[in-house]
């Protein structure tokens, strides 16, 4: 008998239908090319993550803190240095950077990992990642689009 939750299963659900992962999705690890499998478990579990800890700021891949930058794809590839990998996601969000990388930034939450292991800050990045390649309207401010 399976024992998940319906929440669960529905982000499951949500996650194969806008996020295209009915199968494990090969997301770039790091600049190298290096790629690592994600499955639709993987992404519904950060996408969990992001609904508890980064949806006030970040809601449809908008960033309110600074609203002339997103967390779309061409935004992440934009920063000093790129954040479009999961390696490099990760890094930001265990030492949140200004875009240009110049210093430290306090508009996101440095994320320890005695908050969240490295396991589940990678689900968290990888939710991020292929939500900026396959949600729609994902980091544009005209939802509507």
């Amino acid at each position: 008998m399976n024992q998940e939750s319906p929440s669960a299963t529905v982000g499951e659900c949500q996650v194969n239908r806008y996020l295209q992962a009915s199968e494990p999705v090969a997301l770039e690890l790091d600049a190298q090319g290096h790629t690592r499998l994600f499955s639709a478990e993987d992404l519904s579990a950060g996408k969990r993550l992001f609904q508890q800890n980064c949806l006030n700021c970040h809601v449809g891949g908008a960033n309110l803190p600074d609203p002339t930058r997103s967390l779309s794809l061409a935004d992440l590839n934009g920063a000093t240095p790129p954040r479009s990998n999961i390696n490099a996601l990760v890094a930001y969000l265990r030492q949140p950077m200004t875009y240009d990388g110049s210093e430290a930034s306090f508009w996101c939450r440095q994320v320890p990992e005695s908050w969240m292991s490295q396991a589940q800050i990678e689900n968290l990045a990888a939710f991020l990642l292929r939500a900026a390649q396959k949600a729609p309207a994902w980091g544009v401010e005209n939802f509507e689009s």
